[in-house]
């Protein structure tokens, strides 16, 4: 695994993570930063991976509002570095996270894969929209099998303390009004889909072996 360990939110909830993850015998991790490209050449070189399962991203949506730079550096360069690294160490299978972000303002639902996704409302989903065609052109080129999976807010046990169910939570608990952005408009904004993260692992298990 690799990991840059930033202070986005509480380093010492990443470390228990890695901790939890240290405890399989196969398991090798090594700190750095996936928009470093001499790393991520090296870790491929070194370990010549079959499978590559990358999540590494910055998240948030409103964060890419503040701070762009990050997000251009770690979530499209950073992506464009593992490509590299499968395009000059072949692999099986790379799978990659997207979003549901990228299926931006679209009043038709449920959304399908299949949808026209080229109106991205934020930095963050144009960046998971990107990873998207970067991907494509990639399996195109250079023969990488790839599947992107756009994951709907993840949750559960050692999720990242900035998503909106833990807020939700606090406020009810406290006897606080539970906020809610974009006007919490019922027609489209009272509308969320999660998905918890045993059954997020679970997708993604099943997807590897099948390119």
């Amino acid at each position: 695994g690799i990991d840059n360990m930033n202070d986005y939110y509480d380093v010492d909830l990443k470390y228990a993570r890695l901790g939890g993850l240290e405890l399989f015998d196969k398991f090798t991790f090594a700190r750095g930063d996936i928009s470093d490209k001499f790393l991520v050449m090296k870790v491929f070189k070194e370990y010549k991976p079959h499978i590559v399962v990358n999540l590494a991203a910055h998240a948030g949506v409103r964060y890419s509002m503040e701070n762009p730079d990050i997000y251009i550096r770690n979530n499209i360069m950073g992506f464009f570095n593992i490509l590299e690294g499968c395009r000059h160490n072949p692999v099986d299978h790379l799978v990659y996270a997207s979003s549901s972000s990228v299926y931006g303002s679209g009043k038709k639902v449920p959304f399908e894969e299949s949808d026209f996704v080229d109106s991205p409302l934020s930095l963050y989903a144009a960046s998971k929209r990107s990873n998207e065609l970067m991907a494509y052109a990639y399996s195109h080129l250079y023969g990488i099998p790839s599947t992107g999976l756009r994951f709907f807010t993840v949750y559960g046990p050692m999720g990242r303390p900035d998503m909106v169910y833990f807020r939700f939570a606090d406020e009810y608990f406290a006897g606080e009004p539970v906020r809610i952005f974009n006007n919490g408009g019922f027609e489209y904004d009272l509308y969320r889909d999660f998905t918890y993260i045993d059954d997020t692992v679970e997708g993604i298990l099943r997807l590897l072996n099948n390119p």
